[in-house]
């Protein structure tokens, strides 16, 4: 079984398409949507999570990537910017995920990507604005 966080970039001859129904009901995934964005006759954002069976996960990416579908692990999209982080906190107490928690020891912020889901909070808090997202 894998579970992975994935970033989808759908062109816009594909955006009113069932691509997810079909990955899910053919490949016989489960899926989270984390983050979606449309853009009519443009094109289409999805953040989700996807979890199922390893051939079948794998199976539905390769017909993602078939129809055109850019995938990428959401890992790649989150960063933070180590120069610019002071370690100051202030997105420590909003993160959803726990992904931002402040060591004890050292007093200095670590970032959990495989935990982050994107939700963004963290790049308004920041007052640097350290936390990136590339999308």
């Amino acid at each position: 079984m894998v579970s992975k966080k994935i970033v989808l970039k759908f062109p816009h001859r594909l955006v009113d398409q069932p691509v997810i129904c079909r990955m899910v009901k053919d490949y016989g995934l489960e899926f989270n949507i984390l983050k979606a964005y449309v853009t009519p006759r443009e094109e289409g954002l999805l953040v989700l999570e996807l979890s199922g069976d390893d051939k079948n996960f794998d199976k539905a990416i390769a017909y993602a990537k078939k129809l055109g579908v850019s995938v990428q692990p959401l890992s790649k999209d989150i960063k933070r910017n180590e120069k610019k982080c002071t370690h100051c906190g202030a997105c420590v107490p909003i993160c959803p995920t726990e992904a931002l928690v402040v060591d004890p020891k050292t007093r200095r912020v670590d970032f959990y990507s495989e935990k982050c889901i994107a939700c963004e909070l963290c790049i308004n808090a920041c007052p640097p604005r350290a936390m990136e997202l590339h999308f």
